[in-house]
């Protein structure tokens, strides 16, 4: 049997990872994937157990080279959810506590306290984020002070986000190192200059001993050292944040691009080259992925519940026997019966940035059904995306000519068509939606010479376009009820 050199991907995303095979040509041939447990241990908080993420990224991983034993590996691209904190003993390798995951609530009321304190205006200075429970820092922070011990013992552990986690595991603990896209996402990381930043440490007290190396995102991260899965001495040489990732991925290069990743969440990113942007509108500045290790920044707007309101009505309601089911019951009535659902279960992000909102269904009537309400939850997601669409291109002045789209709910046709529909801009779906781990191995690849960028660049992607065919008369009643409903979710202090 010929033996053929690919790109070893890892997606270690919110709820699975996913590890792939990208062939020469820059496509995937062969891919594993698996779920993994998620914990709620308060209303609000979400866990994830470390050792159960990596054992299924090792279980994935071994499926995937198990069925394909012609696959000679050039390298290693690893992405990854971002804002998830992780903390272990440096010595023993065990995290001291569960994962926080970015989605978690526990860190509000710190947050809070740092905006009535003044402190929000230094922190989007430094960092280019806002004062939100989304990021690591104020998790690390409430790990050194809840753990009983971890903060008089600092010096000996290590923090890291899935990426860092994941590298250290894989190298048998020989590197603690993240990429800056990872690390820009901590709310500890001076973005022009690109390092820690001591005024955000001391803010947040987290000590730098526990922090990662930081590396471009194409980078020699350290070679796979006593993995069941793996060979030895595979080189990881590509690492960037889910979202970073899935920009890459849509081979946005160039200033302008614009992509949305519909995946647990809903996150769009603009590339905007090497000027660092700033938002008027609840949108973040952020690092985006760069080749040759240069400055790059990224406009991004975050939804937090999107995929994730779809899996709650499989798993929580048991309304949808597979996700995929989602699209047949939605089209199988002629609109939502009046219901619109807000899927604000862990706060709404870009561009209310409201840490308090909470998820919420309206217009329930004698009449309604579940076809109404998973109609209601899709077209939640997509009017999510479009206050973080309307909001960018306030930011930038300009309407968008075409959104890009990726990420596993983005297979669904009735989303993307009622996105197209109720932004009145044409949808353009790649044939490879998981653009995610696309680009990490395309960051690996890169490094180790499986391709050039303009190669990347003249890939066809065979979109599928989605064209808009609501009227101006629904789009506008369908926004002004979505408005109506987002006011009904958010906090106020009459409201509690």
């Amino acid at each position: 049997m010929a033996m053929q050199r690919y790109v070893l991907g890892i997606d270690a995303g919110t709820t699975g990872v996913t590890a792939a095979l990208i062939d020469a040509d820059g496509r995937i041939a062969a891919s594993a994937s698996a779920e993994f447990p998620q914990y709620y241990p308060r209303p609000g908080w979400v866990e994830h157990d470390p050792e159960e993420l990596w054992a299924t990224t090792v279980d994935v991983t071994g499926q995937l080279l198990t069925d394909t034993p012609e696959a000679q590996l050039a390298c290693v691209g690893i992405t990854n959810q971002r804002e998830t904190a992780v903390v272990w003993d440096r010595a023993s390798g065990g995290p001291i506590h569960n994962a926080i995951v970015w989605q978690c609530r526990r860190t509000t009321e710190r947050c809070e306290t740092l905006r009535e304190g003044g402190h929000e205006p230094a922190i989007t200075a430094a960092t280019g984020l806002v004062a939100d429970p989304y990021f690591s820092g104020p998790k690390i922070e409430w790990l050194l002070d809840s753990v009983p011990g971890a903060r008089q013992r600092a010096d000996e552990l290590a923090f890291g986000t899935v990426d860092t986690w994941l590298i250290w595991k894989l190298t048998g603990g020989r590197e603690h190192v993240t990429d800056f896209t990872n690390a820009s996402r901590t709310m500890l990381l001076n973005i022009d200059d690109r390092c820690w930043d001591d005024d955000m440490l001391a803010l947040l007290n987290v000590p730098k001993s526990m922090l990662p190396e930081l590396a471009s995102s194409c980078a020699a991260f350290g070679v796979t050292r006593s993995v069941d899965c793996l060979p030895d001495g595979v080189p990881i040489r590509g690492v960037a944040g889910d979202q970073q990732s899935a920009l890459y991925g849509q081979i946005c290069f160039d200033t302008g691009a614009v992509k949305n990743t519909y995946g647990t969440g809903c996150f769009l990113l603009m590339h905007a080259g090497d000027e660092r942007p700033q938002s008027e509108h609840g949108l973040l500045t952020t690092l985006a992925c760069a080749a040759d290790g240069s400055p790059a920044y990224a406009l991004e707007g975050s939804v937090f519940v999107a995929g994730a309101a779809v899996q709650w009505l499989r798993d929580e309601l048991d309304v949808l026997v597979t996700a995929a089911d989602s699209e047949a019951v939605a089209a199988s009535v002629a609109d939502t019966g009046g219901v619109t659902f807000v899927p604000a279960f862990t706060g709404l992000g870009s561009p209310y940035w409201d840490a308090n909102a909470r998820g919420g269904i309206y217009g329930l009537t004698r009449g309604t059904t579940r076809a109404h309400i998973v109609r209601a939850a899709l077209e939640g997601i997509a009017h999510s995306s479009a206050d973080v669409v309307e909001a960018m291109q306030r930011d930038v002045g300009a309407r968008l000519s075409t959104l890009r789209v990726d990420g596993g709910a983005s297979a669904n046709d009735f989303l993307m068509q009622f996105q197209a529909d109720v932004l009145d801009v044409e949808v353009a779906r790649p044939r490879q939606i998981e653009t995610t781990v696309l680009g990490a191995a395309y960051l690996a690849g890169l490094d180790v010479g499986m391709w050039t960028p303009d190669e990347l660049r003249s890939l066809d992607d065979g979109a599928r376009r989605f064209t808009p065919a609501m009227s101006d008369a629904a789009r506008g009643a369908h926004r002004a009820a979505w408005a109506d409903a987002v006011d009904r979710v958010r906090w106020t202090p009459s409201r509690g």
